[in-house]
Order: structure tokens, then sequence, then C-alpha cells
């Protein structure tokens, strides 16, 4: 957990750093995407403190139960579906040239990797909260139906 955050904030950096200071270009694009993540970070901090108190403490099961579906779509929209959004016109406008004048192209195309690989981890870790929500939804009916 330290070192995917650790990862991720080095990576936040990298492109805000060479955005401000190398290029002096392209971090109105940049937090666009910072917004879309930040956006999620309040109702995922809420539901990462009830789930490691919900073994013991009953409440806390119960908020991480009512909260994990309405969190699990909303950072679906957010950082699956906007953020990829945001990313292709992104991508679209820096391949078409629209920067090629003020941004280099090594500048853009660093960005566009760590852009696309922190969208495409975000979607994998929801759809692996999706698959284990919904695993957990199908044992509890088989329960019942026992």
């Amino acid at each position: 957990m330290i070192s995917s955050s650790l990862g991720t904030i080095l990576a936040t950096l990298y492109v805000f750093v060479t955005c401000r200071y190398v290029v002096h270009h392209g971090a109105v694009a940049i937090l666009v995407l910072l917004f879309l993540a930040e956006v999620t970070s309040a109702c995922q901090n809420v539901r990462s403190l009830v789930n490691l108190r919900r073994a013991d403490v009953p409440l806390a099961a119960k908020v991480y139960e009512f909260l994990s579906p309405p969190f699990y779509v909303f950072y679906s929209v957010a950082r699956g579906v906007l953020g990829t959004l945001v990313v292709y016109k992104i991508g679209v406008f820096y391949a078409s040239g629209g920067a090629n004048n003020l941004i280099p192209r090594w500048a853009w195309i660093s960005w566009m990797v760590v852009i696309v690989v922190a969208v495409m981890i975000s979607i994998l870790w929801v759809s692996n909260l999706w698959i284990f929500w919904f695993r957990q939804r199908s044992h509890r009916a088989q329960k019942k139906v026992k």
C-alpha cells in the first residue's frame, strides 16, 4: 500500500514538475484529471476507515455495506468513464499536433504513459472491488437458498 502510494505521488510530481518547470505548459488538462481523481477521495477514505473497523464495530460494518455500492458506482464513473474520456481527448489533442510548438513530444508522450497507466490501475482496482462485491452477494444468496 505504501509503495503504490509513493509511486502515485512520484508519478504525479513528475507530471506536474515537468509541466510547470520544464515545459511551462500542459498543466490545465492534467488538473482536470487530478480533480477527477480527488473528487472520489473523501468517499474512498471513509470507506477505507470503516473497512478497517468493520470486524470490531458493528456500525462500521453497516456503513461499509451501505457505502460500498454507491462508492463503486461513483468511482467507476469518475475515474473509469470520465477519466478515460479526458485522457482520450488529451491524447487526440497531442497526437494531432495541437501542442507541437509548445510542448516537446517526449514530454507529452511521457505524460500520456503516466496518465494511461494511472487510469488503467484505477479501472483494474475498482473492477476487482466489483467482482468481490458480486461474489459476496452471490455467496449470500446461495446461503439463503440452502
